[in-house]
């Protein structure tokens, strides 16, 4: 699931520029700047900023760039384009057909900017940054899990408007997580910055697990949606098929800890923040 670790990682302490510190601010800043393209490619796209958007359609993806074989299935139980497109007023429709192909565009290169954040395993292992490894490792693997074996592997799912939703929520929260953590590495903590990092969860966070649970959904067999032992014996729903359906369930309970661990955080770090500020006024 998409969030920031359990604790906020420490900064390193100030002190000349070493070989460690120089890698991971360049680390950090390069990530930003992957996301940034990332949300500027989508932006672009959602909006046809380049009238280039209403021709595309959904056929790229990232494995087929790395010619390797993707899975074929049909059926879509979230957002059925047609019925919904219809009610929409007819200005966002445009934008709403579009919110469909962004996979097209950004998906390829959401899939390889996510992976390299396998590095910040990495990074926790060699106890170059202070990080909880299970926490840290969860949430890589939740993001490679929607990327990969989700996005890249159903249909469905690459033209389901919430895949959009999901790369704008993933890609606004990594600019300011990445550029927070940055920021920190030169001894700096900008308050603007501080602010964005404990409030804009407030948004991204139900914006982007709920995107990711509902594109998880979408996977599941439609023919019977609630599985039982008449499903398993006549084969509409597989082993995988059951992983899904209760990774769906299990991601509202750990939206719920994350979600109520930020507003926590944020009364604490805001709250210093702030009685800081008035000392040195």
């Amino acid at each position: 699931m998409a969030g920031p670790p359990s604790k906020p990682k420490k900064s390193l302490p100030v002190t000349p520029l070493n070989p460690l510190k120089v890698y991971l601010i360049l680390y950090n800043v390069i990530s930003a700047l992957g996301w940034g393209y990332v949300l500027a490619l989508t932006l672009v796209h959602i909006f046809n900023l380049d009238s280039n958007s209403d021709a595309l359609e959904v056929k790229k993806t990232a494995t087929s760039v790395l010619s390797r074989f993707v899975s074929s299935w049909t059926s879509s139980k979230v957002f059925k384009s047609n019925s919904l497109n219809s009610q929409l007023p007819s200005f966002l429709q445009p934008i709403y057909h579009r919110t469909t192909t962004t996979f097209s565009r950004v998906g390829s290169i959401t899939a390889f900017v996510q992976s390299f954040a396998i590095l910040e395993v990495a990074h926790v292992l060699l106890r170059w940054v202070r990080s909880p490894v299970q926490t840290t490792a969860m949430q890589v693997a939740s993001r490679l899990f929607l990327v990969w074996g989700i996005a890249e592997q159903f249909p469905e799912v690459r033209s389901n408007p919430l895949y959009a939703s999901m790369v704008l929520a993933w890609s606004t929260t990594e600019i300011v997580r990445y550029s927070f953590y940055a920021f920190n590495l030169f001894g700096k903590n900008p308050y603007p910055l501080l602010w964005l990092r404990y409030t804009a969860f407030f948004v991204l966070y139900p914006l982007g697990a709920g995107s990711e649970a509902f594109l998880i959904y979408a996977t599941l067999p439609s023919s019977s949606p609630i599985p039982g032992w008449q499903a398993w014996l006549r084969g509409m729903w597989k082993p995988t098929d059951y992983v899904r359906g209760i990774l769906f369930l299990i991601w509202w309970p750990g939206l719920y800890v994350m979600y109520t661990y930020m507003m926590s955080q944020r009364r604490k770090v805001i709250g210093k923040a702030a009685a800081k500020t008035l000392k040195t006024i």
